[in-house]
Formats: C-alpha cells, structure tokens, sequence
C-alpha cells in the first residue's frame, strides 16, 4: 500500500493545536485545488451542473449533496485519501443530482460513470474517518 508523506516545518514551541491547525489549511487549500478539476470533468461527462461546492470537517460522512441547490459537500478528511477515493465521493454526490436515492438506478448510473466504483468505496471505507486520540 502507498502511503503519501509531507514533511510540515514547524516552530520548536508550537502547539500540538497549532500543527493540526497548518495541516488542516493544508489538506483544505489542496481539496480546494483539485475538486473543481475532478468536478469539471464530471459534469461534461455527467451532462450535470454543479452550482456550488464546499469543503468541511464532517464526522459521519464522506459527502454530501443539497439536490435543489445544486450544491455538494465534501468532508475535508478526503484530503487524506487517495485521489480515486476523492473521485468517488465527488462522482457519487454528483449522480445525486441525477437520482436522488441509493437506489437500483443509482447504482446502474455508479457502474455506467464509474464501473470500479464498488472497488473504490471498499478501499475508503476500509479505514476510519478521521484518526481520533482517546484517553482513558
């Protein structure tokens, strides 16, 4: 499995809340690079508009998409994942706007965008959301 690294120059007396807060600016300003890339692409090739999108810190999901505002949503621990996965959410949030439902024509409209979409949903939901620390 690759891993990615970043290397994050930091202050000797900073904070741990300050270094979490470098990276989460980050991983935003990277999500906010790619996504209206990835979401370019999928319009032309989805035949649909998306209006408005966002990135944000979502602790139960992946995505999610505003149907009548034309807006999505994209959780900021994407950034984290591999680009495919990013991919995925996006596509998925994007065939929302076809079919509102998790229904058997939104997964036949899955297959016809994405065909390996199963695959991929498996690899991002193979680990947690977010790395949390607990303390007993």
């Amino acid at each position: 499995r690759n891993k990615r690294f970043i290397d994050l120059y930091v202050r000797p007396e900073s904070s741990i809340d300050q270094r979490r807060r470098v990276m989460a600016a980050w991983y935003r300003q990277y999500l906010k690079d790619v996504i209206p890339l990835m979401i370019a692409k999928w319009e032309i090739l989805m035949n649909v508009r998306v209006k408005e999108w966002g990135v944000k810190q979502m602790k139960t999901k992946w995505g999610t998409c505003n149907i009548n505002a034309s807006r999505i949503w994209i959780n900021l621990e994407l950034a984290k994942k591999s680009p495919r996965c990013l991919e995925y959410v996006i596509v998925h949030e994007m065939v929302h706007l076809l079919e509102r439902l998790h229904n058997d024509r939104f997964k036949a409209l899955m297959s016809q965008y994405l065909p390996q979409w199963q695959m991929i949903r498996e690899e991002l939901n193979r680990e947690p959301l977010a790395h949390e620390e607990w303390e007993y």
